[in-house]
């Protein structure tokens, strides 16, 4: 992976409202949008970013581009997924949400057999205060710091980054998985990164409450973490005998069978209490909770000084 400021970044889908707006901030940041590919045939450049209709056209012009952000429909990631691994883009990182779950398993295959990492879909991006911006993530609420945060959880992240700026502590790095049921990068890879990484040191995991993909992260951390973690759920206190799902699946339930009271909640709990990770049930916590973890740290460094 290659997460650089002079990294070249296209952008799928930059006539779409989200991805025009979202091209002109990041620029205006820093980030190296080198060029745009347009849903509506020929369109004029945005913002002095060129727009193509074709990756290859891109690709033939500017030369390699490390990094595709789709926002692109939802039927539509496939084919933009594809087009970008064929033109030789060796990262992807899929904003859009609610994409078909069988074309991100056809597009993480393509992706798997061409050494293509994918980050999403349904992924706010990736952030490394005042160096790195890419996605939808709000900058103005993360500062530099030691504390990493990898997200489930949607808008959560950023929310969570501004509770520990306003307390004083910011953050190394910020990555969003993305919040669909099928994504590519997961938690264990992303945990991996900021174990090895200088700069972090107490890393917070931020997940869903129904999702298997936390009870593998608490395994991993058990097995192979030494960096504090902090987690928080929304929802996993919620009581047990109450179901939290959409309507069809509610209906559906109580058409066929009595749906039991306990959940993947339990599992999730167990699995993180297990593996010592201190969980929180609110954003407003954490910022205590890493101020206690590194007065911790600061008065074990002085005691092995004395």
């Amino acid at each position: 992976m290659k997460w650089q400021a002079d990294s070249k970044i296209l952008i799928q889908g930059i006539t779409d409202v989200l991805g025009a707006d979202y091209a002109i901030r990041m620029k205006g940041q820093g980030t190296n949008i080198v060029a745009g590919i347009s849903l509506e045939g020929e369109t004029p450049e945005i913002d002095s970013i060129p727009v193509f209709t074709l990756v290859e056209e891109a690709v033939k012009q500017l030369g390699e581009i490390e990094i595709s952000l789709i926002f692109t429909p939802p039927y539509q990631v496939l084919d933009a997924g594809l087009e970008a691994i064929a033109a030789g883009i060796k990262q992807l990182v899929i904003i859009t949400a609610g994409v078909p779950p069988l074309d991100m398993v056809k597009l993480l295959a393509q992706a798997q057999a061409n050494n293509t990492f994918v980050l999403g879909s349904g992924s706010g991006g990736l952030l490394v205060p005042d160096q790195f911006w890419l996605g939808i993530m709000e900058p103005d609420f993360y500062c530099v710091g030691p504390v990493g945060l990898i997200s489930r959880c949607d808008r959560v992240i950023d929310e969570v980054a501004r509770e520990l700026t306003q307390a004083g502590f910011g953050q190394s790095l910020a990555v969003s998985l993305g919040s669909d049921g099928i994504i590519g990068s997961d938690f264990e890879q992303w945990l991996q990164i900021m174990e090895e990484d200088e700069t972090t040191e107490i890393i917070v995991l931020l997940g869903q409450p129904n999702s298997s993909g936390e009870v593998l992260a608490a395994e991993y951390i058990e097995s192979g973490i030494e960096k504090p973690v902090i987690a928080y759920i929304p929802g996993i206190y919620a009581p047990f005998e109450r179901n939290f799902g959409d309507a069809t699946s509610i209906i559906a339930s109580q058409l066929s069978y009595k749906m039991k009271a306990e959940t993947t909640e339990n599992k999730t709990i167990a699995a993180l209490k297990k593996a010592k990770v201190k969980i929180v049930q609110s954003p407003g916590e954490i910022p205590k909770i890493v101020k206690g973890i590194l007065a911790s740290k600061k008065s074990k460094v002085k005691t092995s000084e004395a």
